[in-house]
C-alpha cells in the first residue's frame, strides 16, 4: 500500500484522462489499495487559476474528489509552519505546502516538477 499526494497536475491530468499522465501514475492512482491525498493547497490553486482564468477546471473539486475516492489533506498550522521553514528551492508557495505536508505525513509525491525531487522527499514521476 502506497500513501500519495497528487501535485494539482497530476489531479487535474487524471480528471481530463490527459496523455500526459503517464500509464504507472495511472496504475498507482487506480490502485484501490493506495490511498491517494488531495491537498487543500490544490484546490486553493485550482480556484484561484480558475478565477483569474488562467486555468480550466471542473467545479466541485471536492465532490469528484469523494467520487474519485481520494482522501482530502486539510492544511494544519504545522504543515504552514514547516512550509515556512523549507529551503527558499521552491518558488511557489503551493508546491512547498505540498513538500510541507509530504514531510509531515510521510507521503510521496506524484508529479512532473523538477523542483520538488530537491527537497529530498518521495516522488513518482508523473510522467511514467
Amino acid at each position: 500500500m502506497r500513501r500519495v499526494l497528487l501535485d494539482t497536475h497530476a489531479l487535474l491530468w487524471w480528471l481530463a484522462d490527459h496523455k500526459a499522465l503517464g500509464k504507472s501514475a495511472r496504475e498507482i492512482i487506480s490502485d484501490e489499495r493506495n490511498t491517494i491525498y488531495v491537498s487543500a493547497a490544490t484546490t486553493w490553486e485550482i480556484s484561484i487559476k480558475k478565477e483569474k482564468g488562467l486555468l480550466s477546471a471542473p467545479d466541485d473539486i471536492d465532490g469528484i474528489m469523494d467520487k474519485e475516492g481520494f482522501e482530502p489533506l486539510p492544511i494544519t498550522t504545522f504543515h504552514g509552519e514547516r512550509a515556512g521553514e523549507l529551503p527558499d528551492i521552491h518558488r511557489d508557495p503551493f508546491d512547498r505546502m505540498l513538500v510541507a505536508q509530504a514531510q509531515a505525513e510521510g507521503l510521496e509525491i506524484l508529479t512532473k516538477d523538477t523542483e520538488i525531487p530537491k527537497y529530498g522527499i518521495k516522488i513518482i514521476d508523473a510522467g511514467n
